[in-house]
């Protein structure tokens, strides 16, 4: 077995594969510190600045009371759910969420992951299907894998070829789902809804969304792209995690009263874990209402994003996407590693991003920008990226981070 494990380390080193650890300190703002330095943090999905708001996190402290400890604030819960694990703020907080999204009902799970791997199995069996985006997240390809039914992937957003799976194979399954992020996470860009809507609506399916990356970030309530795009009440399950914009963890499936009733009595990945502490969901409802406030954060995120993304493209740089997560596609494994460490080099914490998060042949830097970078910020990073990876040797004056 250690030989084994030996062999499989050394394969990952062979093929710039192997992945650490990064501890990180010093956070302010869009600023960490790593190995002594401070750098521009550009990995983060703290996409509006909520999770290192040290203002807000004061304002939100400021609200707990003695006599509300440890059932609304208390750091732990002890058990899961279904045993004495439960809290009056956990429904509080379902509650908020499902009128505000207008769903009949919310179940609270400990992250995005746990949503995805424990929803689709505890509803779906050997009589149905799943067409899945073949870039959806790991999360929702494990939990895919998890359930019995039969599954389909249809290329990345090509609704074209949905539909033609749906046409071939949908009359041999009782029920069919579609599966699909609103943002994806590695190509920053986003989901068709309203063609998705339409191919549902034709071929009588369930659509399943995942708006990790769009929470907080998209809509006039800040719901996501599902409200953006107009789709809200068109969507069966809309699975809605905490853990970017809204600076915190869990995740909220919106859905019907009956579909949150099957999931307490069948989803193992909520039956079977200790409940978040009762302070994450009072941190959570804290933070959904004050996102309402940050249309001018949202506003500025997206211009600087649109920024970056033409001036990457101005330098000869391969990107995609619409959104504040902005790829910089490489493709070789070894010139991704060795980018990124000269990228740290000079004042920006990027880290490679290689298959199998990406598809082999497709290694990249996933820039995340936040809405507390300013402008001056961001200036000297797609110089410094194409004198890395095309290879130049004159280093562009006054491109490292101010």
């Amino acid at each position: 077995m250690t030989l084994r494990f030996a062999n499989l380390l050394s394969e990952l080193k062979r093929t710039d594969s192997f992945r650490e650890l990064h501890p990180l300190s010093g956070r302010k703002g869009c600023r960490i510190t790593y190995n002594g330095r401070e750098l521009l943090n550009l990995t983060s999905n703290d996409y509006l600045g909520i999770g290192s708001d040290s203002e807000l996190h004061q304002r939100f402290f400021s609200t707990i009371t003695r006599d509300e400890i440890p059932d609304t604030f208390g750091l732990g819960s002890t058990s899961s759910r279904l045993l004495c694990g439960d809290r009056r703020i956990f429904h509080e907080l379902e509650h908020t969420i499902a009128r505000r999204y207008g769903f009949p009902a919310c179940l609270f799970y400990n992250s995005g992951y746990h949503a995805n791997i424990g929803i689709l199995p505890s509803l779906l069996t050997r009589k149905d299907l799943i067409l899945s985006d073949k870039l959806n997240h790991a999360s929702i390809h494990d939990g895919i894998r998890l359930a019995r039914a039969d599954c389909k992937r249809f290329r990345h957003c090509d609704y074209e070829h949905l539909e033609q799976l749906l046409t071939k194979h949908r009359g041999g399954y009782e029920n069919a789902v579609i599966v699909t992020e609103s943002v994806f996470s590695m190509d920053g860009d986003v989901a068709d809804l309203q063609r998705l809507v339409r191919l549902k609506e034709k071929f009588d399916c369930t659509l399943y969304l995942d708006e990790a990356h769009a929470i907080g970030l998209y809509g006039p309530g800040a719901l996501g792209q599902a409200e953006q795009q107009d789709v809200l009440h068109h969507i069966d399950l809309l699975v809605a995690p905490f853990g970017k914009a809204p600076g915190s963890m869990g995740a909220l499936v919106l859905c019907t009263k009956e579909i949150r009733q099957v999931l307490i009595n069948k989803s193992r990945a909520l039956i079977f874990t200790t409940a978040l502490p009762p302070i994450v969901a009072s941190w959570n409802l804290f933070v959904f209402n004050h996102m309402l406030t940050l249309q001018k954060k949202r506003d500025h995120l997206n211009h600087i994003s649109t920024l970056l993304r033409n001036d990457l493209r101005n330098h000869g740089l391969k990107t995609k996407g619409t959104t504040n997560i902005v790829p910089v596609v490489i493709g070789d494994n070894l010139l991704t590693v060795t980018a990124a460490r000269r990228m740290q080099e000079l004042g920006y914490y990027i880290l490679p991003v290689r298959p199998p998060t990406v598809p082999k042949g497709s290694s990249r830097f996933r820039l995340s920008l936040t809405a507390d970078m300013q402008e001056n910020d961001i200036r000297g990073i797609a110089p410094c990226l194409a004198m890395i990876i095309n290879g130049q040797t004159t280093k562009p004056q006054e491109q490292t981070v101010p």
